[in-house]
C-alpha cells in the first residue's frame, strides 16, 4: 500500500502500489509523490475557504495588524472578483483578469501591484506547505509612461487655510474646533489618516506619543504594529512636537485628536471612512480642487482635497529640507524607492528656488573661478610689491 497524509485535511491518504514487490512499491511510490509536487494530480481537493482560515490563523496572526487588514482586503476582493471553488483555480490567467477588474473599479496601479504582491505571497505559502502544486506565475502590474503618480496634489498654505475657514460650514461650528484641531495636526505630522486616528497621548499598545524619551521628541510604535515585531521609536517633524506640546499636560490622556460625531445622537468614536469622507467634504467645500479626470461619458470628474493631501503637503514641504534618507523616515515609507518617486525631484521650483537661495547665501566666499571682467571695469591697479623665485 503506498500511503500518505494530505496536508490540508491532515488525513492519511493510501491506494494499492498494484504489485507484492517491495522494490516495486518503491518506484510507484516515487512516481505518485513526484506526480504530487509537480500537479499532474492534486493532493486534495483543497478548497479556497480552508486555504484562507489557515492562512489567517498561521500567517497572518503573527504579522502587524495593519498587513493583516491589508491581505483581508486582497481576499476579500479575490472572493468578490474570482469567486474560487479551489485554490488550483487561482491560475495566472484569473489572476490577471482580477487585476483587470480592479482597473476598473478605479484602484490604482499601484494599488493593483500591491493586491497582487500579497496573494502572491499567500501562494507561495500555500506551495511550500503543500496545498498547492506551485505558484501560478504572475506577471507584476507595472506603470506606464507618463502616468500620473500621485491620486491627489501637495496643496498650498492658502489653501489650507481656506479649509480651515470652512470647517464650520460641513460640521456645525460647534464641533469645528475638535476638527480643525485634527486637520493642523495632519498638517504639521504627515500622519496617514488611519495612524492620526490611532495616535494615544498613554496607550502603550497603540500609536503613541513620546515627548521625554530624551533629547528630542518621538512616536513610538508597539511590537504588535509593526511588521518587525520589535517597538520602535520614531522622529517626528520640530514643528508637529511644538503642535503637541499646546496640549496641556492635563489634557494628555486618550487619543490625541478626537473629532466631534456630526449628529447629537451619535456617541461612538468615528471610524476612518466617516473621517475621510468629511474632511473631503470639506475641501469640495473650500474649493481646493487637487485633480481632474475624464469620467465614463468624458465628462470632467474633480477630486477635491482630502486628509491625505495633507500628509503630501507635508512631504513635499520637508523634501526641500532634508536628504532622501531622512525623509523616507519622517514619512514613514517602506523603500527609498517611493520617497523619490512621489517627493524628491517633483517641482523644479521648488529645487530651483533652493539653489538660489544657497546661490545668495554664498556670496562673498571664494568660488574658486573668476568671471572675465567687463570692458567697463577698471583694471586692477600694479602691486607695490614684486614677486621674487
Amino acid at each position: 500500500m503506498l500511503r500518505y497524509i494530505d496536508p490540508i485535511t491532515r488525513k492519511q491518504r493510501y491506494k494499492s502500489a498494484a504489485t507484492t514487490k517491495r522494490s516495486e512499491a518503491t518506484k510507484a511510490a516515487g512516481k505518485w509523490e513526484n506526480d504530487l509536487r509537480t500537479g499532474v494530480v492534486q493532493s486534495s481537493n483543497v478548497t479556497w475557504a480552508p486555504f484562507r482560515e489557515r492562512y489567517e490563523n498561521e500567517v497572518l496572526a503573527s504579522l502587524a495588524e495593519n498587513t493583516d487588514r491589508k491581505v483581508q482586503g486582497v481576499f476579500n476582493a479575490v472572493e468578490k472578483h474570482l469567486s474560487p471553488n479551489r485554490l488550483r483555480d487561482l491560475t495566472a490567467d484569473r489572476l490577471s483578469y482580477l487585476q483587470s477588474k480592479l482597473r476598473e473599479t478605479g484602484r490604482s496601479e499601484d494599488t493593483i501591484k500591491g493586491h497582487t504582491a500579497h496573494l502572491m505571497a499567500a501562494l507561495s505559502w500555500a506551495a511550500s506547505v503543500g496545498l498547492l502544486a506551485k505558484k501560478p506565475a504572475v506577471k507584476m502590474p507595472k506603470r506606464a509612461k507618463g502616468a500620473v503618480v500621485m491620486k491627489g496634489r501637495p496643496i498650498a498654505g492658502e489653501e489650507f487655510d481656506r479649509m480651515l475657514a470652512k470647517t464650520g460650514a460641513v460640521v456645525g461650528e460647534d464641533r469645528a474646533p475638535s476638527w480643525q484641531h485634527h486637520m493642523r495636526g495632519l498638517w504639521f505630522s504627515g500622519l496617514r489618516l488611519a495612524e492620526s486616528l490611532e495616535l494615544s497621548w498613554d496607550r502603550d499598545d497603540k500609536l503613541c506619543v513620546d515627548l521625554q524619551p530624551g533629547e528630542h521628541p518621538m512616536l513610538r510604535i508597539p511590537a504588535a504594529l509593526e511588521k518587525g515585531n520589535q517597538d520602535r521609536l520614531l522622529p517626528i517633524a520640530p514643528e508637529f512636537a511644538e503642535f503637541l506640546s499646546q496640549t496641556p499636560e492635563a489634557e494628555r490622556h486618550g487619543y490625541v485628536f478626537n473629532p466631534k460625531p456630526l449628529t447629537e445622537k451619535r456617541s461612538q468614536r468615528l471610524a476612518e471612512g466617516q473621517v475621510g469622507r468629511t474632511f473631503s467634504a470639506i475641501g469640495e467645500k473650500a474649493g481646493v480642487k487637487v485633480k481632474t479626470e475624464t469620467g465614463k461619458d468624458c465628462e470632467p470628474v474633480v477630486k477635491y482635497a482630502s486628509a491625505h493631501d495633507l500628509r503630501r503637503s507635508f512631504g513635499l514641504r520637508w523634501a526641500s529640507r532634508v536628504m532622501p534618507q531622512v525623509l523616507m523616515e519622517l514619512m514613514r515609507h517602506e523603500s527609498i524607492e517611493t520617497t523619490m518617486r512621489y517627493y524628491v525631484g517633483r517641482n523644479a521650483q521648488s529645487t530651483a528656488a533652493v539653489l538660489w537661495a544657497a546661490h545668495e547665501a554664498s556670496k562673498g566666499y571664494t568660488s574658486g573661478y573668476t568671471t572675465p571682467q567687463s570692458k567697463n571695469q577698471p583694471e586692477p591697479a600694479a602691486s607695490a610689491t614684486a614677486d621674487t623665485d
